[in-house]
């Protein structure tokens, strides 16, 4: 009986030591695991510090491109409302006199004939019947285009604003005529046809979207350069069942099976030296990715492309966005 439960003690401390070993173990990896995943988490933020790093340089880059047309667009409205102003120069002295002479009526320094011979020589030296018809039109054309600069403006800033990661519920219709309007002087020479259709608001980062329109739109731009047909470039947005479709369709100079199997790899251009950050189609990925959408292009050398971007109605914002 003695050596029967000393059997049973020694089995117990064998098990008892393995147990203990087995929880040193376990516990040795749980903290290999735990700093391990704090190490990767640090990974994790840094590359998305780094992402948003790229983007922003990529955005700068796209805002070099546009800087001339954008200095156009703006120079126009600015040029007219400038020779407006300068018009309203020629009749500022007629404007005062008419004043001084309501002025002095009112302190009883003009009698009514006096009053009737002051206006009579005024209206000889500046007629009132173009005053009344000219001053309020060159008032509504400079109001006009300091309008037009003001839209300008206000798209060239929504673009260049850094990526906030701030999800709300957006009119991503909205977003792609921004970007249309931006891009105005680009597109000018080119017959841009666009279909687009009301589709419902949905949780998304526009300032990110839109910067995924500039850069296909641009890109299409780019493609029809030197084409000896007229270049055109077909914009359609709609929306089929729980998805939303861009397409944005060129008739360039198209791309080989090569290029579009690296087209989103990072850094990767066919643009010469200096003219390319090879990012702008990495970071269309990656932000269509991040709205948990896809996209897909179809084109042929020397006939074009097709890029299709497909959207999900999102009424939730999403936890990685």
């Amino acid at each position: 009986m003695e050596k029967s439960t000393d059997e049973y003690y020694r089995a117990y401390l064998r098990e008892k030591q393995a147990r203990d070993e087995l929880e040193h173990i376990l516990e040795e990896k749980t903290r290999e695991l735990y700093q391990s995943n704090k190490a990767l988490e640090e990974k994790v933020v840094q590359l998305q510090n780094q992402q948003a790093v790229l983007m922003q340089t990529e955005k700068m880059a796209t805002l070099g491109t546009l800087s001339a047309g954008v200095a156009h667009e703006i120079n126009n409205p600015l040029a007219y409302v400038m020779s407006n102003l300068e018009s309203l120069n020629y009749v500022k002295p007629a404007i005062n006199e008419l004043l001084v002479i309501a002025k002095n009526v009112l302190d009883g320094k003009l009698s009514p004939e006096e009053l009737k011979v002051e206006l009579h020589r005024l209206n000889q030296q500046q007629s009132f019947d173009f005053l009344l018809s000219d001053i309020d039109e060159l008032l509504d054309d400079a109001q006009e285009g300091l309008k037009r600069i003001g839209a300008i403006v206000k798209n060239l800033l929504s673009f260049a604003r850094p990526k906030n990661n701030l999800l709300a519920m957006g009119d991503i219709r909205e977003s792609l005529e921004s970007a249309i309007k931006l891009l105005h002087n680009q597109l000018k020479s080119t017959h841009l046809i666009c279909h687009i259709q009301p589709i419902p608001l949905s949780y998304c980062n526009l300032a990110a979207l839109n910067q995924v329109f500039v850069n296909l739109l641009l890109n299409a731009q780019q493609a029809c350069e030197g084409n000896a047909q007229k270049a055109e470039i077909v914009v359609e947005l709609y929306r089929e069942q729980d998805n939303i479709y861009l397409s944005v369709e060129d008739n360039g100079c198209g791309m080989s099976e090569q290029t579009i199997a690296h087209i989103f790899e990072p850094f990767f251009t066919t643009k010469p030296v200096g003219q390319g950050t090879g990012m702008g189609m990495a970071i269309v990925y990656g932000i269509i990715i991040e709205h948990q959408g896809l996209i897909t292009i179809k084109s042929t050398q020397g006939s074009g492309s097709k890029i299709l971007c497909e959207l999900p109605i999102l009424t939730e914002p999403l936890s990685n966005l």
